[in-house]
């Protein structure tokens, strides 16, 4: 499946780049080609995450339509907060994590276009759901940053959207018949098995635009091939966001909503999250035990795109042996890819006999 590529792009030792930080992490240095890192004999030897957390240790995830205003929101709040800013987990997400100088082919990024979305989100090739799959697993991965660095540092994160409210997309795409009832049934098998894995947001904050305002503004931005996207698109996905994903969320996170000008005020919503008790989710039952097994999990990027993986055979996202194989091998003919990092010369790496 076009996931399983995700498997070639993380090798041990792989650890997230984080805008503008570098995280130390307590652990045991098993050898000189690994980085240090959190494990049993850090646990064992005392290292816990209680001690770092504090009233601003949270996850805020900001949700909203297409261009509805909750990114300029989540990047003010972060920094009004003290809190580390992600910006949307996008196609090459992966390459981010790996540290890519430049973007790869598609070929190695879940083989699906945004732009080949808009322009044509009923294309024959299964174009549509191959994003759509690959996006919760980008999500998937971000979150799991998301959660490594708070575990880690103390310091809360302030995400655009998240793999819980990922579905909205799903539920519009076949609302508009952009992809068909056996790939909705798969994306829910996959979210099942995987989503488990990690504790919801404590707090989601839901920009509330109206999908007329967001055609609007679509049509206004640099993007061409953002100028034509269908208003019954972006009402499927208000629509979801209003009857399924805010109804279901505010069980166990806390809930903030505000309109489009309403979101502008980044003193009012700091105002509001400041008389938030934070009273009710699964957070609460979490003590420094279960805290060491969910570092463990979110930590080992191979581990968590494993949970959305599963031998199903659908032609828009199987590829074949031939193919895969294919694929594997054209990744390591790329430079610095034959080797683990550090151990190629053809990207200059230096005293390999010496590591």
């Amino acid at each position: 499946m076009a996931l399983a590529v995700v498997r070639l792009l993380f090798p041990a030792g792989t650890c997230a780049i984080r805008a503008g930080s570098v995280v130390q992490k307590a652990a045991v240095h098993s050898s000189a080609a690994r980085s240090l890192r959190y494990g049993w004999w850090a646990y064992a030897l005392g290292e816990r995450t209680s001690p770092r957390l504090n009233r601003y240790s949270k996850i805020i995830c900001v949700d909203g339509n297409l261009a509805s205003g909750k990114g300029a929101l989540a990047q003010q709040l972060a920094d009004k907060l003290g809190m580390l800013y992600m910006a949307e987990a996008d196609t090459f997400y992966v390459d981010k994590m790996t540290g890519e100088k430049q973007p790869l082919p598609l070929s190695f990024n879940g083989m699906c276009s945004l732009e080949k979305f808009y322009t044509d989100p009923k294309a024959a090739d299964g174009n549509s759901y191959r994003l759509q799959l690959w996006m919760y697993a980008m999500r998937v991965l971000q979150y799991s940053d998301a959660v490594e660095h708070l575990l880690t540092t103390g310091q809360g994160v302030v995400l655009e959207r998240s793999p819980f409210s990922d579905g909205v997309f799903l539920d519009a795409m076949f609302k508009q018949g952009y992809i068909r009832k056996e790939c909705v049934e798969h994306y829910n098998e996959i979210k099942n098995i995987s989503i488990c894995e990690f504790l919801p947001p404590h707090l989601v904050i839901y920009v509330d635009q109206p999908a007329q305002e967001v055609q609007k503004k679509l049509k206004q931005s640099g993007k061409s091939y953002l100028q034509n996207v269908p208003l019954q698109y972006l009402q499927s996905i208000e629509d979801s966001y209003k009857k399924s994903f805010l109804p279901k969320i505010r069980e166990t996170s806390e809930l903030l909503a505000y309109d489009g000008s309403q979101a502008q005020d980044v003193e009012r919503v700091a105002e509001d999250i400041e008389y938030l008790k934070f009273e009710k989710g699964p957070w609460l039952e979490q003590d420094d035990v279960s805290y060491h097994h969910m570092r463990m999990l979110v930590e080992d990027k191979q581990r968590v795109s494993m949970l959305m993986s599963i031998p199903k055979f659908l032609p828009e996202i199987t590829i074949g042996a031939h193919d895969f194989d294919e694929k594997y091998y054209a990744y390591r003919s790329l430079p610095g890819k034959k080797y683990a990092r550090g151990y190629n010369e053809d990207v200059g790496d230096k005293y390999i006999w010496l590591k």
